[in-house]
């Protein structure tokens, strides 16, 4: 049986394979540059998020056995993305003075990442399983919508019917992530 590339991908990383790792870097690193500089970041910090991806991957893939259910770019795309919107998040919080010394511990750091990204995976998964028009009505609440352009995009009868609605698709999802059995690890 032949491996899929997810999986060569997956286990080149936890072994260190020089080749695979390469072809990773070849096939993946300049989107990640390119997003990043698009969205206030440097070279520098584009090696830094790709470095961190890299590592919660393999991380995730030394814990537990992990698949990546779609192609194994989009997957990196994504967490490289998920890593620097946290980082840009956190910048903005951080207090700038060039005299205190910065304590933070990138173990924890880097846990607190893979949990949320496993977090956001259960949610995506579950929000698939959505009927169509719940998926689009939760996608514009999402983006925070204002209620009067839902109910004409939806052709709702009021901004209360809207509210409602959207509190019946946020309360099935829910359903959906607390029934599966991931959900007690991820909530702690």
């Amino acid at each position: 049986m032949q491996k899929d590339k997810n999986q060569i991908y997956l286990e080149g990383l936890l072994s260190g394979e020089e080749k695979i790792i390469l072809k990773i870097y070849e096939k993946n690193f300049s989107n990640i540059v390119s997003y990043i500089k698009s969205n206030n970041g440097t070279y520098e910090d584009a090696e830094e998020i790709f470095h961190s991806a890299l590592f919660q991957l393999t991380a995730r893939v030394k814990v537990r056995n992990f698949e990546i259910k779609s192609s194994f770019e989009g997957y990196l795309y994504v967490v490289c993305k998920n890593l620097w919107l946290r980082e840009l998040s956190f910048r903005k919080k951080r207090v700038r003075n060039e005299q205190i010394l910065e304590l933070n511990n990138k173990e924890t750091d880097n846990s607190n990442f893979i949990l949320e990204q496993e977090r956001w995976e259960l949610f995506e998964e579950k929000i698939a399983l959505l009927s169509e028009n719940c998926k689009k009505l939760l996608e514009a609440y999402f983006k925070k919508t204002p209620y009067a352009v839902i109910v004409k995009k939806f052709n709702y009868a009021s901004e209360n019917v809207a509210f409602q609605r959207v509190f019946k698709c946020k309360k099935s999802l829910a359903a959906l992530v607390k029934k599966d059995t991931r959900y007690t690890n991820l909530a702690k």
